[in-house]
């Protein structure tokens, strides 16, 4: 179980738990334009493999949309979005090369200049938790090899390679999924 997770079970509310001066914390409707603009950078040294950067970047900046179907979850450091996450839960709309029954990780960002600090570990484990909570035997996300940072944590996390997705504006992308 997470940090996250035991906090929650004992009562802590969203809002005010904390690990290291860190805040993960629920989407508010006030973070759309962070958390796009910490999207935005956190894609923007993959722009050259994009084959259309300028349609992949306009996709990337309406990350705060995924609010809408997904558990949106922000990292905050000191009042700043840091990152975020979306938990899209089971039986929940997703794209067709996923299993609809499986909860997937969406969107994983963290700001550059707040990277190596294990934010992305921290909000890939609170979707384990909340996978874990929807009493889902597995979890799944897709990612790229281009991704040399999140691809080798997901592996270290117990991520094993199912299948190639599709591609995504001519960059390569694979399904992973953890049993849990």
């Amino acid at each position: 179980m997470s940090i996250f997770g035991a906090a929650l079970r004992m009562g802590v509310s969203k809002r005010l738990w904390c690990h290291q001066i860190m805040l993960l914390r629920e989407f508010e409707i006030g973070d759309e334009a962070a958390i796009s603009s910490v999207a935005l950078a956190a894609f923007k040294q993959f722009e050259s493999f994009y084959a259309d950067w300028p349609t992949m970047a306009s996709n990337i900046c309406r990350m705060a949309n995924l609010a809408k179907t997904s558990e949106l979850i922000i990292a905050e450091r000191n009042g700043e979005v840091v990152g975020g996450v979306a938990y899209v839960g089971p039986h929940k709309p997703k794209a067709a090369f996923f299993d609809q029954a499986w909860p997937i990780i969406r969107m994983l960002v963290v700001s550059p200049s707040h990277r190596a600090g294990g934010i992305g570990r921290m909000l890939t484990e609170t979707c384990l938790e909340r996978a874990r909570r929807d009493h889902s035997p597995m979890i799944a996300l897709h990612t790229s090899p281009i991704m040399s940072v999140a691809l080798p944590m997901y592996r270290r996390m117990g991520f094993e390679k199912l299948r190639d997705a599709p591609d995504i504006h001519g960059v390569p992308y694979a399904v992973y999924t953890k049993s849990l």
